[in-house]
């Protein structure tokens, strides 16, 4: 059972039949239910149900209800199916809600057949509750589920404890986990929900040992969740190695109350982190009694974490949990159960900025559901890994997968199937960008008991491409393959001596291969792992056939930092018949096309928030083109900020150098080619003199930079000018230290910064 889960799970709406007169039993078994004490509760009502037969039999169905209840709440969803299937039979008109727990419980236990049933029984009581009907066209057909299963390799990890250990989460060359493993000292506080220990953070130092403790005599056995192989009662590995200690992560972090899932800034100097809220007293508690969980934020110094802070956006009456931050810690994903939602729990987005936080958003119909949606994980893509009892799967919670556009899932959502998930609950996943390795969470039946650690690794399912002559059937060597994917560019290999290379390919894809290779007109051929294949290995063939087409090739950076730029679209567009040939860049940045001859051709780039560059191509003669012709565009971005290196000024001056001029007049060209870019110039000062001093005369520079600029016909509703002084010095020195002139001059410095750019068309794909 996980506490987090529990804790944030969707509000129960359970009937209310009590009666005058009511049997001693029951009410003491109300009494531990109205406390959330789970445990207790089901014995009493398993209790009162075992007593005198001829009971009121409105008593007799609130007991067979809040049992049900407890047992679903303490994840027994064995007991939960036995006293479901007696409230139904007994009770039909019992509520609808009863019906959809029933089928939940059923498929937990792997009874998909019967769990259909009863989610169509309870898709006829609740109309507008799309998982009824969801989840019975969902299981007339569970081969979906199984598609990618040959590719993956999950494996128990050797850390895992007696008690719930999951939400794992990187951190330096270790992993940061929750878990309720046994305190140290002589007094062992439990939660009354199911009478185990709290939860608190915990850390393992080393992932490299959890790698090389992997047992290949029990790989196959830990496949999607099998019967568990032989260990000890603590999860040790079955070749007894031995392993860094367990350690608990923070004691300033750690409380009596329950710590959980967290996140950490990309520098790891930072920590967002789930808790119970602290405030003492009745200030803790909503107004139903319940002490809600919230999120805080904490900063390392000196190895302590301090600094501990609640968010502004949490409450005292809901519960705001499990943190994921975005690759550049821009926004901040998490789970609530706030009103406005649309189920039990949702996921939410807010965005960090200048140390603020804005409003936080619902992620909307497309990723929330009427079930919950929680645990959410951000990769280095920027895109979103969940899990939800929602969306259709193979029982429990399951683990989803997003790829997010402008935050919009714009190709829906896709469950990652066997053995991933399983028919119980799998969460907290958290993986590298192309989802080769990573670890999750998983009560299924490998572990020892409760939630348990797992990692995974993603085996190759090979597809080999070849690459020959159409005319004499003979490969072509050092051929480019591009791999194509709705639109976007992914990898590029390039053929051996046998016209052969080879990928990884993912299961529920579309692919397009197109080989390109000069004096040879560009071919392509599309391919789909919607069905699974049983060869392990495929193959595809492309023919080429000799042309006098010319080959364009070119990588598209950001001028800010010379990095490969992703996600521009570039077109070829021919003059002539107005055809277009686009595509989105990749990781590389790069792109091909091919141009006829006779034909004037015109390239652009484009991405939002981006410059956009136009540049015509010239005609190209038959028989006479190059073959090859390579292009580089540079892009600025909104934000980009650029050291005009050579504008320096004398000490305690502000006019404008010849050397600074020159430098000047390539920015006022720059900004004649964009013509809608504007941007902000930013003067610094070395540190000597006062303050208040340097902040003027930096002004000064910076004005005199602009209105240089204004001279040369720049429109000075284009620039502003700001003042820095002293407050960003490069090379230390600051007041007091003594430094040569050459340093002191490398801080009387000048940079622009990129306010707003030309704006690219909104339909542009590479957005």
């Amino acid at each position: 059972m996980n506490y987090l889960r529990v804790l944030l799970s969707i509000l129960f709406s359970v009937v209310t039949l009590a009666v005058q007169g009511q049997s001693a039993r029951l009410k003491t078994a109300n009494k531990q239910f109205e406390n959330l004490a789970y445990a207790h509760a089901a014995q009493s009502y398993e209790d009162f149900l075992r007593g005198d037969k001829r009971k009121d039999p409105a008593e007799t169905q609130e007991a067979y209800t809040k049992l049900a209840y407890s047992y679903r709440s303490l994840q027994d969803t064995k007991n939960a199916e036995r006293i479901y299937a007696d409230l139904i039979r007994d009770f039909p008109d019992t509520d609808s809600k009863n019906y959809l727990y029933y089928a939940q419980a059923l498929a937990t236990n792997g009874k998909y057949r019967d769990s259909q049933k009863m989610y169509s029984k309870y898709g006829e009581r609740q109309k507008e509750d799309l998982r009824g009907r969801k989840f019975t066209v969902s299981y007339m057909d569970m081969s979906r589920f199984f598609q990618d299963s040959s590719s993956y390799r999950v494996d128990y990890l050797p850390i895992n404890s007696q008690q719930a250990d999951f939400s794992p989460m990187y951190y330096q060359n270790g992993l940061v986990f929750v878990s309720a493993r046994n305190e140290s000292g002589p007094v062992k506080r439990v939660f009354g929900w199911n009478q185990t220990p709290f939860l608190n953070l915990y850390f393992f130092p080393d992932t490299t040992e959890l790698r090389a403790t992997s047992n290949p005599s029990t790989q196959a056995a830990s496949l999607g969740g099998g019967e568990a192989t032989t260990e000890g009662a603590e999860g040790a590995p079955a070749n007894d190695r031995s392993l860094s200690k367990t350690e608990v992560f923070s004691r300033t972090l750690n409380t009596k109350y329950h710590e959980g899932p967290m996140t950490f800034f990309k520098d790891q100097s930072r920590i967002i982190f789930t808790r119970n809220n602290t405030a003492k007293g009745k200030s803790g508690k909503s107004n139903d009694g319940i002490r809600k969980l919230k999120l805080y934020s904490a900063e390392n110094k000196n190895g302590s974490w301090q600094n501990i802070e609640e968010l502004p956006f949490c409450s005292n009456d809901y519960s705001v949990g499990h943190p994921a931050l975005s690759a550049d810690d821009s926004k901040l994903f998490f789970v609530s159960d706030m009103p406005g939602g649309f189920g039990g729990t949702d996921l939410y987005v807010v965005e960090y900025k200048d140390g603020q936080w804005s409003t936080p958003v619902n992620m909307g119909r497309e990723i929330n559901t009427e079930g919950n949606e929680m645990f959410p994980f951000v990769d280095e893509n920027n895109n979103l890994y969940f899990s939800s009892d929602g969306h259709e799967g193979l029982g429990g919670l399951d683990l989803f997968y997003a790829e997010l556009r402008d935050g919009v899932a714009f190709k829906g959502v896709q469950n990652l199937g066997y053995p991933l998930n399983s028919e119980k609950d799998d969460f907290g996943l958290i993986t590298s960008q192309n989802r080769s390795t990573g670890y999750f969470s998983s009560n299924r039946k490998r572990g020892v008991s409760d939630d348990n650690l797992y990692s995974f690794r993603r085996t190759c399912k090979q597809l080999n491409i070849f690459v020959y002559d159409a005319k004499t059937n003979e490969p072509l060597p050092v051929a480019d393959v591009r791999v194509i994917k709705a639109g976007v560019n992914q990898d590029l290999r390039f053929t051996g001596p046998d016209g052969k290379t080879g990928f990884c390919v993912d299961a529920n894809v579309d692919y397009e291969f197109k080989a390109i290779k000069e004096g040879y007109a560009t071919n392509s051929v599309r391919f789909s792992t919607l069905t699974q294949s049983e060869r392990p290995v495929m193959n595809v063939s492309i023919y080429l056939e000799k042309s006098e087409n010319t080959l364009v090739k070119g990588t598209v950076k950001t001028e800010v930092n010379q990095q490969p730029a992703p996600g521009v679209t570039v077109t070829l567009r021919n003059d002539k018949d107005k055809s277009e040939q686009r595509v989105v860049t990749g990781p590389d940045g790069k792109y091909e096309f091919e141009m006829k001859p006779g034909a004037p051709y015109t390239l652009t780039t484009e991405k939002n928030r981006y410059t956009a560059n136009r540049e015509q191509l010239p005609k190209m003669k038959a028989g006479k083109n190059p073959k090859l012709i390579e292009k580089q565009q540079g892009i600025y971005g909104e934000g980009d900020v650029f050291e005009l290196k050579n504008i320096y000024y004398d000490y305690n001056k502000f006019f404008i150098r010849p050397d600074a001029a020159r430098e000047l007049d390539h920015l006022a060209t720059l900004l004649r080619k964009y013509p809608e870019m504007k941007i902000e110039l930013r003067s610094h000062t070395d540190s000597r003199a006062s303050d208040a001093y340097n902040l003027q005369l930096s002004t000064y520079r910076a004005r005199a930079a602009v209105d240089y600029l204004v001279n040369r016909g720049i429109d000075p509703n284009r620039l502003s000018a700001q003042g820095y002084g002293e407050s960003e010095i490069l090379n230390g020195c600051t007041d007091w230290i003594a430094c040569p002139e050459s340093k002191h001059q490398q801080n009387r410095r000048t940079e622009f910064k990129i306010v707003t750019v030309q704006r690219s068309n909104p339909e542009i794909t590479g957005k």
